[in-house]
Formats: structure tokens, C-alpha cells, sequence
């Protein structure tokens, strides 16, 4: 992809080729959208430390995430509706991922099913898991993610009631679009977006579709998702589901110290440190300004990792100087999606992977493994 130097470029280049309902989805957090800002505005505030006549001559990003060596320490976070940006979106972002030599991570609301996306991935991919009031589902869910060989099963815990998204609420979301004249006036200026959803029978939540008595079309999927979000979720029904599933478990949506020592105590391997990319509780936290009190309370008893704000390589320096020992991106690879498809999200994962690699470099840091509070300037390092 030519004259592509950052994931802004990416962004801008999505949006015209994206459906609004569908980039607005991905592009947007909830309520006056406060966190969803401050997840970047927290990150770009941390200054860097600029270091010379160090021999930095060679560099090594690779860092280890759940044990599985990566080119870098950053996973494909996963993103609902993903096969909406781009005609089986997740089978080409699963690709691309695993070409690179980073994870890939299936979200439970994706458009390519569990076993679409197995069945064209060369390596083990996550499985993300929503706990819905239908537990049935749930186990069978978690037992195709087995059966799919998925290597990690990632518990997301922040979503038990549905944040106020205002921009999906006017766009009236749906996967598919319904076929209003708005809807249909939009389309009409995606040729590319419309011709690739017409090569594809990958139109709607293939994870659920098919799978639960009585959902077999758009209208009673809507009612099925709105009865299923299940506000009596507790610690109690994450030790269940680690029982079940009995390989690494991945808590996602801790934002708050206790919270992660509670992760810890039900057997997290990774704690991811995340607020849904300010699409929940609009007024939180940011995710790097949550980040080291959550290490200082898990220690060495989980890997803690970083998602929200992340749109570079200096991003991902940032966190991992903060104290994560790993990252996960949705918006940035997402814009690559919808720009270019699979060789879009490659794109992305070489922007911010350059990035990495020149800013260790410029703050005299040859190894990522030994990155610490010492690259940033003492009033951002902080007590790290």
C-alpha cells in the first residue's frame, strides 16, 4: 500500500471506504466519548527520554505474550463485527497476524464463525469470550473454541450491561445494514465495500447464527442479543468457565486494582488492562493512567497487558515502559482492514512495528525485554 507512513493515513483511507454505521461502530466510545479521547490523549502526554552515543546498532522487539514468542508485543485485540469493514474480516486479519508472527483474537460477536476462521489459519488463534444468560450456549461456545484448537480462551467482563453509544444508536446498527434509503444511499457510495459483501456468504454473527434455538435471521438475533447481556455475572461463573475450558484463560476489562487481584485469585494467566476502548463507562479511567497500579497489585502472578489508545509503535514503547508486558490493538488494525483488507492490517502491523524499532533506538534501547520507566522522563515514569 503506497503512500501509507502511519495509522492515520490508514483511519482516513477506512473511512471512505467503510459504510458510516459500520466505521462509526469501530470509530466511536460512548456517551460524550471523554475516555475514548483521553486513552490517546493519556498516551501522547508521556515523554520519552532521548539518549545518544549508545550502540543500538542491532534491536530485538520480540517479547513473549502467554509464553508463544511474537515479532512484538501486540495482539489483535478482538473486535466485534469485524467482517463488516471488509468482507471476511476475520479470516484476513487472522492471516495477516499470523504472518507477521503476532496473536489474533476472535471476538464472540465476529461475523466469520470460530470455525471459518480455523479452517484458513495457520497458526492457533484466541478465542474471546462474552458470558451471556444463556449458559448453555456459552459451554457449547467454549467447547468449539477447544474443538477449533484455540490456543487461549479471553474472558471479557466489562460488557455485562451495554454502554450509551450514541452514534450506533442514530446509525441504527445492524449486521446487515437494513435496507433503508439512508442505509441504502450510503452504500450506493461503497462499490468496492458493496462488491466484496456480494462475494461472501459471511453477513452475519456466524458465532451465533445457527447456533441458538430460534435465531435463524437479523431480527431474531436483535432479540436474543438484548435479552442475553446478564448483569448477574460474578468471579463464581469465570471460575466455571476456567474449569470448563482448562487451557490459559485471559481476563479482559480490569480497570481497577482489586478487581485484578480478583482476576488473579480465579487463576488469570493475563489480566488485560482495558476500558472497551471508552465504548463502557464513558468518565473512567484511561487504560495507561490505570496500568501501574494494576502491576504493582498482580506482580508477577498474571501477565498484565494494555489495550485502549494504542496507535503506534511509540504507544506500545509507552505501556511496556509503564510496566505491561503486552498490548492488544483494535482501532488501529481495524482502520488497515477497512482500507485495504488483509494487506491493510499488515500495513498496520508494519507502521507500528517500525516505530517500536526506531523510538527504542532514538531512547538508546536495544532490547525490549529491558525496557523500563528509565526511557521516560522522570515526571512520567512515575514510581515505575
Amino acid at each position: 500500500m503506497t503512500a501509507i507512513a502511519c495509522i492515520e493515513d490508514l483511519r482516513k483511507k477506512a473511512e471512505k471506504r467503510v459504510p458510516r454505521m459500520f466505521y462509526d461502530y469501530a470509530d466511536s466510545g460512548s456517551w460524550s466519548e471523554s475516555t475514548y479521547r483521553a486513552n490517546e490523549d493519556d498516551l501522547q502526554a508521556i515523554k520519552f527520554r532521548q539518549r545518544v552515543a549508545i550502540d543500538v546498532s542491532t534491536r530485538d522487539t520480540k517479547m513473549p505474550m502467554l509464553g508463544e514468542t511474537t515479532t512484538m508485543p501486540v495482539a489483535l485485540a478482538p473486535t466485534g463485527l469485524t467482517g463488516m469493514q471488509y468482507a471476511d474480516g476475520e479470516i484476513l486479519a487472522a492471516k495477516a497476524a499470523a504472518d507477521f508472527g503476532v496473536p489474533f483474537t476472535l471476538s464472540t460477536m465476529s461475523i466469520c464463525s470460530i470455525e471459518d476462521v480455523a479452517a484458513y489459519s495457520s497458526t492457533p488463534f484466541w478465542f474471546q469470550l462474552y458470558v451471556m444468560r444463556d449458559r448453555d450456549f456459552i459451554r457449547r461456545l467454549v467447547d468449539r473454541a477447544r474443538e477449533a484448537k484455540c490456543s487461549a480462551l479471553m474472558i471479557t467482563l466489562d460488557l455485562q450491561i451495554m454502554g450509551q453509544r450514541h452514534k450506533d444508536v442514530r446509525n441504527g446498527l445492524s449486521a446487515p445494514p437494513k435496507p433503508t434509503l439512508r442505509n441504502l444511499m450510503n452504500l450506493v457510495q461503497k462499490p468496492a465495500w458493496c462488491l466484496g459483501m456480494l462475494g461472501t456468504k459471511r453477513r452475519q454473527f456466524g458465532n451465533i447464527v445457527g447456533h441458538v434455538k430460534g435465531v435463524k435471521d437479523m431480527s431474531s438475533l436483535a432479540d436474543w442479543t438484548v435479552s442475553q447481556f446478564d448483569a448477574s455475572l460474578s468471579w463464581d461463573d469465570v471460575k466455571e468457565i476456567r474449569k470448563q475450558w482448562g487451557g490459559k484463560v485471559i481476563i479482559k476489562g480490569i480497570l481497577d486494582a482489586e478487581d485484578a487481584r480478583a482476576a488473579v485469585n480465579v487463576g488469570a494467566d493475563a489480566i488485560v488492562v482495558s476500558n472497551h476502548g471508552g465504548r463502557q463507562l464513558d468518565g473512567a479511567l484511561s487504560a495507561i493512567k490505570a496500568l501501574p497500579a494494576i502491576v504493582d497489585a498482580v506482580g508477577d502472578k498474571a501477565e498484565v497487558w494494555m489495550d485502549g489508545g494504542i496507535r503506534s509503535g511509540q504507544d506500545v514503547l509507552r505501556a511496556i515502559a509503564k510496566g505491561a508486558q503486552g498490548t492488544l490493538i483494535g482501532r488501529a488494525f481495524l482502520y488497515g482492514l477497512g482500507a485495504g483488507g488483509q494487506a491493510g492490517v499488515t500495513k498496520a502491523l508494519e507502521i507500528i512495528h517500525k516505530e517500536l524499532d526506531l523510538t527504542m533506538g532514538l531512547c538508546g534501547q536495544p532490547e525490549l525485554r529491558k525496557v523500563d520507566s528509565s526511557i521516560l522522563l522522570a515526571a512520567e515514569s512515575d514510581h515505575r
